[in-house]
């Protein structure tokens, strides 16, 4: 692996974990949105969609959770660089059957993308739903959750492959 884009760049040269030096990179605006869904029993969907799920209203608390993780992602996953976060923002979507949709966008001006802070965001906001939902089902399923868009930073633009979602 001569190729610097090769390497893998969390390891130092003794092959142990190291964060990354984003000392010299340029601030630039990133952008990413990330995407899981929650498959439940129809009753359970329909629940959520009007509120009488006894602890609350499960999709508010679950857009309160999905953006503190997305503000807490470094504190969850170890490599990761904190981040000063411009917007956070969770949409719920549903197929009127059986499965929720959680789509995060997270936006920073920085040094380091925020792919893992909309996934991240994605993830709570599923566990959340989880978690408020499994007294009424508990054979709910969480996934698949993905990056769909990764704006800015060396690396370049990413969008997910319509074949591939």
């Amino acid at each position: 692996m001569d190729n610097t884009e090769d390497r893998l760049t969390h390891f130092n040269n003794q092959g142990r974990a190291k964060m990354v030096d984003v000392s010299d990179k340029p601030v630039t605006a990133r952008v990413a949105v990330a995407e899981g869904q929650v498959t439940m029993a129809p009753e359970t969907l329909r629940r959520i969609q009007e509120r009488s799920v006894a602890k609350g209203d499960v999709l508010a608390v679950a857009q309160i959770a999905g953006i503190q993780a997305a503000k807490k992602t470094s504190d969850w996953i170890p490599m990761c660089h904190p981040l000063p976060l411009t917007g956070v923002n969770i949409h719920f979507e549903d197929n009127g059957i059986d499965i929720l949709t959680i789509t995060a966008e997270v936006k920073t001006s920085g040094k380091t993308g925020v792919e893992m802070e909309a996934l991240t965001a994605v993830s709570a906001a599923a566990l959340t739903i989880y978690d408020m939902c499994k007294a009424l089902q508990k054979d709910m399923v969480i996934g698949p959750v993905k990056l769909l868009i990764k704006t800015g930073g060396k690396s370049g633009d990413y969008a997910r492959a319509a074949d591939k979602q």
